[in-house]
This record gives C-alpha cells, structure tokens and sequence, in this order.
C-alpha cells in the first residue's frame, strides 16, 4: 500500500488533536531528524498522557515512526504529510472526497477526486523521495544536496503548479491548475493513458501535429519548455486530444539551457512516432516549427 493510500484511508479517522501533532511534528522536523516526545507535548500544549495517546494513534495509522535512542522521538512519513496536505486542502474547499489511483509512479501517486461541487479532479502527490539522492540531483536542477525529501517534493509540486499557471490561460493542453499545498496538486480531471500504453492510434500524425503545436504555445506565448517532455507524459484522451502532464522540471526561455531542452523534448517525441507509428516528419522542421522560427502546415 503505498503512503498515499495510507493517507487517503486514515485521514477521516484523524481528529483535531491528531493533526495538530503532525502539525508540531512537521514544524520541529526543521531541526531534528527524531522530535523528542516532551517536545511535541510543550508545543502541542498537551500533557504526557494525552501526548503519549495520540503519538499511538498516529503510530498505529501509519503516519509517525518511532525511534528508541538516547531519548525517544518521532518522525512523520509521507503518509502523515498527506494528511496534513489534504486537510489543508478540504479546509480550503478544494477537495471532498478521493476516488481510484489514476497512476502510481517513481515520483507521484496521482488521484482521481471530487470537489465540494461533486466535480471530478485530479490530485498529485510529489515523491522524489522514491528514486535515489543522485539522480534527483542530477535531474532536478532546482534541488539542493541538503534539502530533505519532504522539501523537494513540495519545491517539485510548486514548481510543477507554476508552471501549469503560466501555460494553462494560453490553451496550451494541460490540465487546469486548482491548488497547491505542500508536495500535493489539485487540478482538472485526467482521462486517458500514456501515449505508450496506446498499443494503436486511428491517426498519429494527427496527435504528433497536436503535440508541436502545444509545445509552440508553450514555448512562444507561456515562455517556457517543458524540459523532461516523452511519450510516458502525454495523455491521450478519450476523444483523441492530448494532456501533456509532469512539468516540475520545466525552465523559461530565458533559461541557459532552454534551446537545448527544447531540442531534447521535440526529439523524444519525434523518435517515438518515427519508432511506434513510422512517422517521419524532418526534426529540423519541427524544432524550427516549435522555436517560431518556420510556418510548418500543422493543421
């Protein structure tokens, strides 16, 4: 079960008093791997029997772990992060109720959900935690040696609902920025599967029209390329239209890099239509397509 659905299956059993101890918790992380339980009580304004009781409960959901040193102390998981995410965002009037997984991967969980309202959206948990300390590093420029994993999760989903509101109000096909709290994102329904779980598609050169086009919108109205874009991050919907998803890594035009990952995205792309589907549009045309510098019939 991973710590998403730990969350999203305990989080109506937490009551007040519970999430305010993650609350402490969370805050005093700042400066110690393992909080000491008398800390947690002084800050929780809570006795040592009520302390006691509630870091079992917490204990018991899954959400805290328990050290046993020079002094006892606590930690909160990714699954106690959860919760304090989606109780911020149920208070904020965002989230009702959590529905099936949508995808899990090496650095998200992906929801479906219901809005107050009973609308669909979706809702992301960042996870860089999952994949090793280097290649976070090395593929996050953003990312520090000394961040913890809950920071660069959250600095990930802030950086990811950025850059879906610089795109989204110029119809670039993204899904519709909602909130962010923490490491979590609320935004539109994903309906859909990867480009690569398609096994076949009525009309490829189609989609891959659809997807330079987006990357120019991208590119010339919002400013900014995606930067890690690939077949395992475009949806493809039910009526045939495209999502592009995943844009913690994304960087502005102004970026040292951009040109060269914007080449790198339009490459991936045109190298898996050309391997899947025997496509054979020119990258020369599509990068200067996609960089404004040619007119290209994408019709």
């Amino acid at each position: 079960m991973s710590s998403a659905e730990v969350a999203v299956k305990v989080f109506r059993r937490l009551e007040n008093e519970d999430l305010r101890m993650l609350h402490v918790i969370e805050a005093a992380m700042n400066k110690h791997e393992f909080v000491p339980r008398e800390q947690i009580a002084k800050y929780a304004k809570f006795n040592l029997q009520e302390t006691d009781f509630r870091l079992s409960r917490l204990n018991k959901f899954g959400l805290i772990c328990k050290t046993k040193g020079p002094y006892v102390g606590y930690t909160m998981n990714y699954a106690g992060y959860d919760c304090l995410a989606i109780n911020a965002m149920v208070k904020a009037g965002v989230l009702e109720a959590f529905g099936k997984p949508l995808g899990v991967g090496k650095e998200a969980d992906v929801y479906d959900a219901l809005n107050p309202k009973g609308e669909k959206i979706a809702v992301k948990f960042h996870r860089l935690g999952r994949i090793s300390f280097r290649q976070t590093i090395r593929k996050r420029g953003y990312v520090t040696e000394h961040a913890s994993w809950f920071f660069q999760s959250r600095l990930a989903a802030k950086k990811e609902f950025q850059a879906l509101k610089l795109v989204f109000p110029h119809k670039v096909a993204v899904p519709e920025p909602i909130s962010q709290n923490r490491h979590v994102i609320a935004m539109g329904m994903i309906e859909g599967a990867e480009l690569v779980e398609w096994k076949a598609i009525h009309n490829p050169e189609k989609i891959l029209k659809e997807i330079l086009r987006n990357v120019r919108k991208a590119y010339l109205k919002a400013g900014i390329v995606h930067a890690d874009l690939s077949e395992y991050n475009i949806i493809l919907k039910p009526d045939m239209h495209i999502l592009i998803i995943d844009w913690p890594q994304y960087v502005t035009k102004k970026h040292p890099n951009a040109q060269q990952l914007l080449t790198r995205d339009v490459k991936n792309v045109l190298q898996y239509f050309r391997r899947k589907h025997k496509l054979q549009i020119k990258f020369k045309d599509a990068l200067a397509y996609v960089a404004g510098t040619c007119e290209m019939v994408v019709s």
